[in-house]
């Protein structure tokens, strides 16, 4: 019998990093009987396997494929550099955790794209799995390579790599897109004619919504002054623009009642329950907040069953709710008391990231505190008030001030703050607004006089820098160039006088790079090709991030990284992303930038509808919203 790939590779393992990393056979892990298969899908986190088997959605979707009894989805990671040396030199493909199997074989391979920086891992993984990189090289044998997570909302920088993208929520649009891939290959042997991708592909575009493939759509652009002109679909068939996916019911979404469990430490060893999707908020640089839209929950007792599911099958010793916002999931307390009810008996901690500190209610801190007692995380996002207006983040100094007093009232001792440098319209005055801030944080922790006698308190404040995205208000607006964020750093930093706050901050150069892949174009595949081919792999990793081979690739292939990041896009610009619709219309984005730079403030969803477009949907919270909209204007009337 031939060994599989993973066989072959078994001997190497004692010598590699983590060898856990690679041997698959992890409980929970799903195996099917292969003759009984009509189709096999590979699901590939570009990243290192700890990174990957903390992603919750990659949970979902592996979970929601294998419900059905015809497909079977498997699990591959990026290979750490050691191991990938070794496959490389032994020609051992790389394989699928379950199976051990050659991802070559595979019918489908997805690539989730949570991030910018890892793009040169799709390559590298590619080819490990001996497959060429570019969509055009590969043959009708080969597996169909699909794209999708947040990035694929401007998919155009690797869109050479894919044959095609999935945008918006895949639990059900994964599992239509294969079933049409068997029907297909059925109807193909059926009427005994050869299997062509390039008609399965035009196929997916023109039945099935949420699909989008490049190859189908022209680009123009202008010589003049390097612009997109246009991008036009190759035939009358083909939707001029593609519309997400989205869950309308998501209490009835599908949820796995276990996953796999590693056998290494991961980023996060917990049970991670999804409470709500979507956000009410519209923080004008969040691109998670808008792509994601509208805001939807589970009922408290659906999550209640789903996390004791969770935890008989994996016996994790902590649960986190998660949502980009958990403080305005409107069942929290019930959620925390049905919870209670056996965590504290089975000693699981509870944790809540993601909270507002305008909602942050005493009586929810104190629930949780007799649970799990640790500092406190929150991202006021900037120092000023004039700056989180100019952001939309309806939040005040008072708002800030008083939870965290509450919280050192409550014996916490801890804060960490987020912030962000490099937004538009920020001023020296607003970069030093963050530091003052923080000082009347530690101030009001020594106002307390039943502060905990002997101990001090800690204030973290971490720094990203701004990185205009596509599908916000600020997709428009030009980043700050690298020396200029260097600057603001720098005088953040200077302006700290308390050794009460600790002060990190994000590479700018990272930074720089993650604005020109958000906001860039088909020809920056070639850019993408030559970093790689010069050692670009892991670039999310620091021992791995090289700037300046970066900068040579940018050189070699004349383009200017410049061009996307620091440029400020005009309204009647075409956006490289402008074929895909996230649900929020362009026409909202442009009321939400103007009012911007007007440091106009617009309510959250709950409070009052802004028209932000992704109504069409019928989805039921929106609806809601809107007839309460109306029966308060008709009062004032």
């Amino acid at each position: 019998m031939t060994p599989t790939p993973k066989q072959l590779a078994e001997k190497f393992l004692k010598t590699v990093q983590k060898p856990g990393r690679y041997t698959g056979g992890e409980l929970n892990e799903t195996i099917k009987d292969k003759s009984k298969i009509k189709a096999r899908f590979a699901f590939c986190f570009p990243d290192a396997y700890e990174i990957g088997m903390s992603n919750l959605g990659v949970k979902i979707l592996y979970g929601a494929l294998n419900s059905c009894d015809d497909i079977w989805c498997e699990r591959t990671y990026t290979p750490w550099k050691d191991f990938g040396d070794i496959l490389l030199a032994e020609k051992i493909p790389l394989y699928a955790h379950e199976s051990g199997d050659a991802l070559a074989d595979f019918d489908i391979i997805g690539f989730t794209l949570q991030y910018e920086m890892c793009y040169t891992n799709v390559l590298y993984t590619l080819e490990l799995a001996g497959l060429p990189i570019y969509a055009n090289d590969r043959t009708d044998d080969m597996p169909i390579i699909i794209g999708g997570g947040p990035c694929s909302y401007n998919p155009e920088p690797v869109a050479d790599f894919f044959d095609l993208f999935s945008i918006g929520e895949g639990e059900e649009a994964l599992v239509e897109f294969t079933k049409l891939y068997i029907s297909y290959k059925q109807e193909c042997s059926e009427k005994g004619i050869a299997y062509s991708k390039k008609e399965f592909l035009k196929k997916v575009a023109t039945t099935l919504s949420g699909f989008y493939v490049p190859s189908l759509y022209e680009v123009s652009y202008d010589g003049e002054n390097g612009k997109i002109s246009a991008i036009t679909p190759v035939s009358s068939d083909v939707p001029e623009k593609v519309m997400r996916r989205i869950i309308s019911d998501f209490d009835k979404s599908y949820f796995p009642e276990k996953s796999p469990l590693p056998y290494i430490e991961t980023v996060h060893d917990r049970i991670m329950l999804e409470v709500a999707r979507g956000c009410p908020r519209g923080c004008r640089f969040c691109q998670a907040g808008m792509i994601y839209r509208p805001f939807r929950w589970k009922e408290h007792e659906t999550l209640a069953k789903q996390a004791r599911d969770q935890y008989l099958s994996t016996g994790y010793e902590e649960l986190s709710l998660t949502s980009l916002s958990i403080s305005d999931y409107p069942q929290l307390l019930s959620l925390v008391d049905c919870l209670k009810e056996w965590t504290d008996e089975c000693k699981v901690g509870l944790s809540l990231p993601s909270m507002r500190i305008d909602s942050f209610e005493s009586e929810i801190m104190k629930k949780i505190e007799e649970l799990r007692k640790s500092g406190l995380t929150f991202a006021p996002e900037a120092g000023t008030q004039r700056m989180r207006d100019i952001i939309n983040k309806n939040l005040t100094e008072e708002e800030i001030l008083s939870t965290c007093a509450s919280a050192f009232k409550n014996g916490r001792t801890s804060v960490k703050l987020y912030f962000m440098l490099g937004l538009p319209g920020e001023t020296d005055e607003d970069i030093v607004g963050i530091p003052r801030l923080a000082q009347k944080i530690v101030d009001e922790y020594y106002k307390n006089p039943n502060r905990p006698k002997g101990r001090s308190c800690e204030v973290n404040i971490s720094v990203s820098c701004f990185v205009p995205k596509c599908d916000t208000p600020f997709q428009w607006c030009a980043q700050d160039t690298r020396e200029e964020l260097v600057r603001k750093q720098k005088l953040l930093g200077q302006n700290i006088t308390s050794r009460r706050i600790r002060y990190s901050w994000h590479e700018s150069k990272v930074s720089f790079l993650e604005a020109v892949f958000a906001r860039g174009d088909r020809r920056l595949s070639k850019v993408i090709e030559k970093a790689y081919r010069t050692g670009a792999i892991f670039d999310g990793w620091d021992e791995f991030f090289d700037f300046d081979n970066w900068m040579s690739a940018f050189e070699e292939t004349g383009i200017s990284p410049e061009f996307y990041a620091n440029r400020k896009f005009e309204f009647s610009d075409v956006l490289p992303w402008s074929v895909i619709d996230c649900g929020v219309s362009e026409k909202y984005l442009m009321r939400e930038y103007e009012k911007a730079y007007e440091t106009k403030t617009t309510p959250d969803c709950g409070t009052k509808c802004s028209g932000c477009g992704i109504s069409k949907y019928g989805v039921p919270y929106c609806k809601e919203m809107q007839c309460k909209n109306k029966e308060s204007e008709e009062a004032k009337v």
